[in-house]
């Protein structure tokens, strides 16, 4: 190793020490998780088998969009007006113009298509697809797959891409595709429902968000590029940091390719990632704060249970495979309604949150949840629960990946609020 290579790791050391010694629940999480929900999906290295004396017989799907533009302008327009405050004022850094350019390219590219899935999406989503047809082909084979989606653009999307490519796997399978408003009740629940809409906008949620802001968010980023002359004490200060995080975390969804660690270091960004995730946890997941945020989901969670139980009682005619395609934001409170492993974390030490709910495990681009039910060679019915494409254990406590569906069905009922 060169003195110079020496140097740069005592420097990344010192760094994330410095930080630890600020907050010792800090994380250090790779470059590429650090971009949150807005990490593109992690592909599966490989299928997972059942055993031979199970045969799939359903599949309930619940997918987020795939890879997009920035959802709206706000993020870049909040940090280009800080920079052009930066300029005014004679503050603007070298790197300051170069992030001013790169914020203008997002801008530029994101006219006209904010929110749209772009090329990475749809691939991410034929992906999904094609893994489900060559894992269950014969759920498709003379078969029914019945497809919804809330009626945003890029969920519309991400539901045709899907389904253009079972299609192209299967040309005879019978696809029935449907969007529209209504079906937010199931997939948009979060903006419908008017006590969760003031809980999340009220002091009760963001009173400790920002007070952690206060006491983790680094401003150190800003200083790089803003200068020493711009006004740290404003109350917006936090906001400007955290468009800074959001627009450079979201350049590899766009596909922008660009090394982003001019602007921050890895300690850095890991302490913005936190802020964001915390903000996520809050106002998506069950807390100790409320657990309304995950109860909306109750709906969907119950159409879910509905639809294997329809099966179940007549499976002649009825969809073998459901998709319904929607939002981080309709995922988050189902998994965590669910208590998925990962997905459901209850703790009066906020700062902790990140070490144990994390949004580029839970909601990448693509996620997804896959309720898979098996009829095994006695004629009994099981549940098989995949986050991401992995499976993973139904119930808290237990290690089985195929749950008797009884013990699914009266667990995932005892989970609906009352």
């Amino acid at each position: 190793m060169t003195l110079r290579h020496l140097l740069s790791a005592a420097a990344y050391f010192i760094c994330i020490l410095s930080t630890l010694a600020i907050n010792p629940t800090a994380t250090d999480y790779p470059w590429d998780d650090c971009r949150g929900s807005a990490k593109p999906y992690p592909t599966p290295r490989h299928a997972f088998n059942y055993p031979d004396t199970l045969t799939p017989v359903m599949i309930n799907h619940v997918g987020r969009h795939g890879a997009r533009y920035p959802a709206g302008p706000s993020h870049t327009n909040v940090l280009l007006k800080a920079l052009a405050d930066a300029q005014k004022a004679g503050s603007i850094t070298p790197l300051g113009y170069r992030l001013k350019a790169l914020a203008e390219n997002v801008r530029e590219l994101s006219s006209g298509r904010w929110g749209a899935l772009d090329s990475l999406g749809m691939a991410e989503q034929q992906g999904i697809a094609a893994r489900m047809y060559a894992s269950y082909p014969e759920l498709f084979q003379e078969h029914t797959v019945a497809a919804i989606s809330s009626y945003v653009p890029r969920c519309v999307m991400s539901m045709y891409e899907f389904t253009h490519q079972l299609s192209r796997l299967d040309p005879k399978v019978e696809i029935n595709a449907m969007s529209g408003p209504r079906f937010s009740p199931l997939m948009r629940f979060f903006s419908h429902n008017k006590a969760y809409k003031h809980l999340v906008n009220s002091d009760t949620i963001t009173a400790p968000l920002h007070e952690y802001y206060r006491q983790f968010i680094p401003l150190s980023p800003l200083r790089k590029v803003l200068g020493d002359k711009f006004d740290y004490e404003s109350p917006e200060i936090y906001t400007i940091a955290l468009a800074e995080y959001s627009v450079l975390a979201g350049l590899e969804a766009m596909g922008i390719h660009t090394d982003i660690s001019p602007y921050l270091t890895r300690a850095e960004y890991n302490s913005l990632w936190n802020a964001f995730n915390l903000k996520q946890y809050l106002t998506h997941s069950a807390s100790t704060i409320s657990t309304l945020p995950a109860d909306i989901a109750a709906p969907l969670l119950k159409d879910l249970t509905d639809t294997f139980e329809q099966f179940i009682a007549s499976p002649e005619g009825k969809p073998t495979v459901r998709l319904r395609f929607g939002h981080a934001e309709t995922l988050m409170p189902l998994l965590s309604l669910m208590r998925l492993p990962g997905c459901h974390y209850l703790t009066y030490n906020l700062d902790t949150v990140g070490l144990h709910w994390l949004d580029f495990h839970i909601v990448p681009m693509a996620a997804n949840l896959q309720l898979i039910l098996f009829r095994s060679d006695t004629g009994h019915y099981y549940l098989r629960a995949d986050l991401n494409e992995t499976p993973t254990p139904l119930i808290p406590g237990t290690t089985t990946l195929y749950t008797p569906w009884p013990t699914a069905l009266t667990y995932l009922h005892s989970l609906l609020p009352m």
